[in-house]
């Protein structure tokens, strides 16, 4: 395309990249918990798309999530290839390079943008530098996590950006506050087969003691799941909250 092309396009051609490096960040089907070289090739192209359009503050955004993101994929599994969350996982094995390359585009996507409020791929990148900022889980700033979701939720409407607060208002103020916001989203036709839904909500369950229907959350979301890892894995704490339960 012409340059003059380019403008018009951007908005898809961002989306698209960004749902190669989803995939490949945690797949959705096959044996593995991520594929690395999907999110190595969404970030090559991103780049190569930054170096086109140096001024578009939302490229060099996209390239900062990416980059924050990939950071982490080491130690997102352990030795046996089982899914690692991120309070749990080792930081030590976080890919510094990786981290630094994001902040570095981050500014670069805060500087393009000036004045105007920032979009939604900057908003994304600024959670994961919450993220990648923190030395441990327990020094992560949760309550500047939950604030950056809500102007996401006010810029996007999503539901699973909406799901995503709540989660971060778990961590900011308790599996009580969160909980209300998880049920709210019950019924939104959208995430009908969405298995962080359940998830999410047997983790908040667990977390308040009340381990039956936490199980029966985790069943729920081992069955949407298509990932043979992450069903696995979600089918381990279903069994971990009946056990607790039985007691």
């Amino acid at each position: 395309p012409q340059r003059a092309d380019l403008p018009p396009r951007l908005s898809a051609v961002l989306h698209v990249l960004y749902l190669v490096f989803n995939e490949g960040h945690a797949a959705s089907s096959g044996d593995d918990w991520a594929r690395p070289d999907l999110c190595a090739e969404a970030l090559r192209l991103t780049r190569v798309l930054a170096a086109l359009m140096p001024r578009e503050a939302e490229v060099h955004a996209l390239a900062a999530l990416m980059a924050l993101q990939a950071s982490r994929l080491d130690a997102r599994t352990d030795a046996d290839g089982h899914p690692v969350l991120l309070p749990d996982q080792d930081r030590t094995r976080w890919d510094r390079g990786s981290i630094d390359a994001g902040l570095a585009a981050l500014a670069q996507a805060q500087t393009a943008r000036g004045t105007a409020s920032p979009g939604g791929y900057e908003l994304q990148a600024a959670i994961a530098a919450c993220h990648a900022l923190a030395p441990t889980a327990d020094a992560t700033d949760w309550a500047r996590i939950a604030a950056l979701y809500g102007q996401l939720l006010a810029l996007t409407g999503s539901p699973v950006v909406a799901l995503n607060r709540a989660v971060a208002i778990g961590m900011a103020a308790g599996p009580a506050a969160a909980l209300p916001l998880v049920d709210a989203l019950a019924g939104d036709a959208t995430l009908a087969d969405y298995h962080l839904l359940p998830g999410v909500r047997g983790d908040l369950l667990a977390k308040l003691g009340r381990h039956a229907d936490a199980a029966d959350a985790f069943e729920r979301a081992a069955c949407l799941a298509r990932n043979p890892r992450e069903r696995d894995w979600l089918g381990a704490r279903a069994a971990g909250c009946r056990a607790r339960h039985n007691d």
